[in-house]
């Protein structure tokens, strides 16, 4: 299987609050998620349909407070 390339968002301000996203792996139908404070911690996995719709929410202001 292929590694994860981990990547922050570019909206990252490098102050430590950051994840982590491993979009390379969609491929394979799955996209890992982890803490970039801990990188050798466990990452959360969500199938390839529930991350791009939690993209498109988060693109369309859905969360904000």
């Amino acid at each position: 299987m292929t590694e994860p390339r981990w990547t922050k968002s570019s909206y990252s301000s490098n102050g430590g609050e950051c994840v982590e996203v491993a979009a390379n792996l969609a491929t394979y139908g799955t996209i890992p998620v982890r803490d970039s404070k801990n990188p050798h911690g466990p990452a959360l996995a969500f199938d390839t349909p529930a991350w791009a719709a939690f993209v498109a929410d988060v693109k369309a202001g859905n969360f904000d407070a």
